[in-house]
């Protein structure tokens, strides 16, 4: 499969010499994100396998914001673009243990080395993982995660609080679910709510907006675009077709 990166850069002309870079060496690249905001949105959409990042993004919330979004909720790697070297940022930095640093101006081979090397690595830390890892323990703790997930589905659900419920800290957490059911804690609940807003808009008694909102996503504009990536429908098309189709006359 062909590995997707997603690169936040609000530079335009940046953003598109670093893209044509990625795509010469086969990449598939998602660009034209200025902002965190932004990001996170395509995050969720693309489920990439590497994100790109500024970090002197020109809104509210800069690259290292979204570095540390990405460590707490995600095992997907990530490296920072800058040109910013002084000791509060680098500290910042740090902070989020990025996979790699490219440092402005860069050359196109800064690019393609340091990319291809990230995603090497990566690959290959998750054939590594856990190899001594309890063969019970495992599959019984995540069987009550994944039960408190079903019966919270309706709720925001923390990541951390899930961690919570086991003996491995947050990260480690992530790594073992990604191993063990073949997905992020993060992606699987965002599976799961699409069921249940399948069931809600066949139901047809909720307004779409109010089920958006009802099982936490950013928008209605992020719920529909997700939706419609997971089903081929949008909510209202979903709605149109099936709630006539399961509605008893």
């Amino acid at each position: 499969m062909t590995p997707t990166i997603i690169v936040v850069e609000d530079e335009l002309l940046i953003a598109k010499d670093i893209s044509m870079v990625l795509e010469k060496e086969g990449y598939k690249v998602i660009m034209n994100i200025t902002s965190v905001e932004q990001a996170i949105e395509a995050i969720e959409i693309y489920n990439p396998n590497l994100v790109l990042l500024d970090i002197n993004l020109k809104h509210d919330k800069d690259g290292i914001h979204l570095g540390e979004y990405l460590r707490k909720t995600h095992t997907i790697p990530f490296v920072y673009i800058t040109s910013s070297s002084d000791n509060v940022t680098l500290d910042r930095i740090k902070d989020t243990n990025p996979d790699g640093i490219i440092i402005k101006p860069f050359k196109s081979s800064d690019i393609r080395t340091t990319v291809s090397v990230v995603l090497h690595n990566f690959k290959n830390k998750q054939k590594e993982l856990n190899k001594d890892e309890e063969a019970e323990y495992v599959p019984f703790v995540l069987k009550e995660v994944v039960n408190y997930i079903n019966e919270n589905i309706e709720h925001k659900i923390d990541v951390k609080i899930l961690s919570s419920m086991t003996k491995y800290n947050h990260l480690h957490f992530i790594r073992i679910f990604n191993k063990y059911l073949g997905t992020t804690p993060y992606q699987y609940i965002l599976k799961k709510k699409i069921q249940k807003a399948k069931e809600l808009i066949v139901d047809d008694v909720y307004s779409l907006v109010d089920i958006s909102v009802d099982l936490g996503f950013l928008s209605y504009s992020n719920f529909s675009k997700i939706f419609k990536r997971e089903t081929n429908y949008t909510p209202d098309q979903y709605r149109k077709i099936f709630s006539k189709k399961f509605r008893i006359t």
